[in-house]
């Protein structure tokens, strides 16, 4: 069987200020937008945190409107703030009680080519199952898998998972396996909490228990750890080393319980080597990469152009799984290769970076279970 994982980065629609030329175009506006949404679940609001709020709204466009051209504001009841007619912004509530509603990035959809190239990975991909990382919604990846991938001369996949995470921007975690391969018991972590009480898992690590042709059972950890984007650096490493820590625990309770072959896969947005990975990296888990018959195609890395600190979409394999591996690698074609020079073939139709299937190389593993 093969065993894949893929960061579609959206499918049908995808957050205007991450659909940019670049990723740096856009980090500011999520940095900003972040930094709103965090002053506005406040419970009180102080004279600082209005001044602040008011800094970003108008920073990201929103003096005028509700509607911003990255950015849109819901005020369904209460009050939260006032235009006045001279100008400017006045943020009136004095907490989140106050008024109800929620501040959401605008969608636009996806470049065509781009998901039709999508879909072109995961056919030629074949996994019998599949990871998916940043996906809309069951719905969408159902559509997709309906609709899209046997218009590119596909097979549609006959189980499609997605559990909602905890990501208000629609990047959730899912599954798809062929018709052999069931999905039959399904558990979430989103409500995985610290001790602080606030939530582990920036999107989930959705576990999901498959039966193979030969009646083996595969778990498979489904993960998408927070991302480097936005955010500082040391809240960022520490909520990725926690997230690591407690994927690391759901991992050696299966094999307390008796599973023997368990895959934690995704995208775990740091490079091996890294800090907030080592509750991972120094577990028994055993990262397909290393196995001797799996193939890097020269370069180190999944993420970008590949190199060595880009490699942050992973395949970790219990013990007992990992010796059951007889090949694997990355598949690039649907991954802009640069231009100067180009370090990968990739298919006729992608041709601008825009029509990318998606930022991310999918990694795949063929198992004999």
């Amino acid at each position: 069987m093969r065993l894949a994982s893929y960061n579609v980065e959206n499918l049908f629609d995808r957050a205007k200020a991450m659909n940019l030329d670049s990723w740096e175009e856009g980090r500011p506006i999520l940095e900003k937008f972040a930094a709103l949404e965090g002053l506005l679940g406040q419970v009180s609001y102080s004279d600082a945190d209005r001044r602040r709020m008011t800094e970003l709204i108008v920073a990201l466009g929103l003096e005028k409107s509700d509607i911003g051209p990255f950015v849109l504001l819901r005020r369904n009841r209460g009050a939260l703030l006032t235009r006045p007619k001279t100008g400017g912004v006045v943020v009136t509530a004095d907490g989140r009680a106050d008024w109800v509603g929620s501040l959401e990035l605008r969608e636009e959809p996806v470049d065509e080519e781009a998901m039709r190239n999508t879909a072109r990975v995961m056919n030629d991909v074949n996994a019998d199952v599949l990871g998916i990382v940043e996906v809309e919604s069951r719905p969408a990846l159902s559509s997709f898998n309906s609709l899209i991938v046997p218009a590119v001369g596909g097979d549609p996949f006959a189980h499609v998972m997605v559990i909602d995470g905890n990501d208000e921007r629609g990047i959730d975690v899912g599954l798809m396996t062929r018709k052999d391969f069931p999905i039959g018991f399904m558990r979430s972590h989103v409500d995985d909490r610290m001790p602080d009480g606030s939530l582990v898992f920036s999107r989930d690590c959705a576990e999901y228990r498959v039966t193979t042709p030969a009646g083996a059972t595969l778990v498979v950890l489904v993960n998408h750890f927070k991302s480097k984007g936005y955010g500082g650096v040391q809240a960022s490493d520490a909520r990725r080393r926690t997230q690591a820590k407690r994927a690391r625990e759901i991992y050696e309770a299966l094999l307390t319980e008796g599973v023997n072959y368990v895959a934690l896969i995704g995208d775990l947005n740091d490079f091996p080597d890294s800090q907030p990975l080592k509750p991972l990296t120094t577990s028994t888990l055993k990262d397909a990469f290393t196995h001797p018959d799996f193939d890097d195609g020269g370069y180190p890395g999944t993420y970008g152009l590949c190199n060595t600190t880009s490699k942050i979409d992973y395949l970790f394999l219990s013990p007992t799984l990992f010796d059951r591996v007889q090949g694997g690698g990355v598949f690039r074609r649907g991954l802009w290769p640069g231009s100067r020079p180009k370090r990968w073939d990739v298919y006729p139709e992608l041709t601008a970076e825009k029509q990318g299937a998606s930022d991310h190389a999918a990694v795949w593993v063929d198992l004999d279970i």
